[in-house]
């Protein structure tokens, strides 16, 4: 099957996902030319989607178990989606397979995949035990679309999965590679305050790591894009002298019933760009 380089999109919901960001990203990178592409908090996947590096991608995050359904979906996506295939969006089946543990690789990977598109409000959240606990989302959507999982296995043939913390990634990063950033939101949007639960998945002081990480990326000559909370604690942390954008947007993750509002984020880039993003 030919890739589909119109209608490919990322196949998870994923909180802070960069789906509203991808019609900005290619016209800030369209002025240059990047060598290997790196995204080290790949979540949904929604900005190497949109770009379509055609050199080799270093994907990585710290979730072991989002890492190990890219690589099922690279590996054997018919496998998967034979396993998705026996599934049901039911409230009854849903609990099962929540509670269900598999052996095999694939059948994980569809499980994840399943229970990202039909818990309430696609987010991954465990307890102290570890156990993935979001309830039922009574979703009506298809829980997947086998052509587009076909699409992103293609796209991720030339990628290098990894489950590791960011700053194992640095030395893979070569001159004029590209990085993305898009890490853990430490702090609230509009200056409330340090988010509790993301402070023990992504502190204050990891936002500290993360500007080395920066500093490091600079001096091999490469480009990085990285967002963030707005936030006056994370703008002096970023500060670095490069190009910096604020914008509002929506937020894009709820049910029906969420409570949705307008919420400030910031980009920070070393790529040449007179790129304005409007609310």
């Amino acid at each position: 099957m030919e890739l589909d380089i119109v209608k490919i999109k990322p196949f998870l919901r994923w909180a802070g996902g960069k789906r509203w960001f991808s019609k900005y990203v290619s016209n800030l990178t369209a002025e240059i030319d990047y060598n290997n592409y790196h995204e080290p908090f790949v979540g949904s996947g929604a900005v190497f989607i949109t770009l379509r590096p055609s050199k080799t991608i270093y994907l990585s995050d710290l979730n072991m178990e989002l890492i190990e359904t890219y690589l099922a979906v690279k590996e054997d996506v018919e496998k998967i989606i034979c396993h998705l295939k026996k599934f049901k969006n039911t409230e009854e089946e849903y609990y099962k397979i929540r509670k269900s543990k598999f052996k095999s690789d694939y059948k994980r990977a569809a499980r994840f995949i399943y229970l990202n598109q039909t818990s309430f409000n696609g987010i991954y959240r465990v307890n102290l035990n570890n156990v993935y606990n979001v309830p039922y989302g009574y979703r009506t959507k298809d829980f997947y679309e086998p052509d587009n999982l076909r699409s992103v296995s293609r796209l991720l043939q030339t990628a290098i999965i990894t489950n590791c913390d960011f700053g194992i990634c640095l030395k893979k990063i070569k001159k004029n590679d590209l990085v993305f950033l898009d890490p853990p939101y430490t702090i609230s949007h509009n200056n409330n305050g340090f988010i509790k639960y993301n402070q023990k998945l992504f502190s204050l002081e990891d936002q500290y790591r993360l500007s080395g990480f920066i500093d490091e990326i600079k001096k091999k000559n490469a480009f990085y894009i990285s967002t963030n909370a707005a936030h006056h604690i994370i703008e002096e942390i970023f500060e670095k002298g490069d190009t910096k954008i604020k914008l509002h947007r929506a937020s894009l993750i709820g049910g029906e019933n969420a409570i949705r509002g307008k919420f400030e984020e910031v980009i920070f880039t070393n790529i040449p760009t007179n790129l304005k993003i409007e609310p």
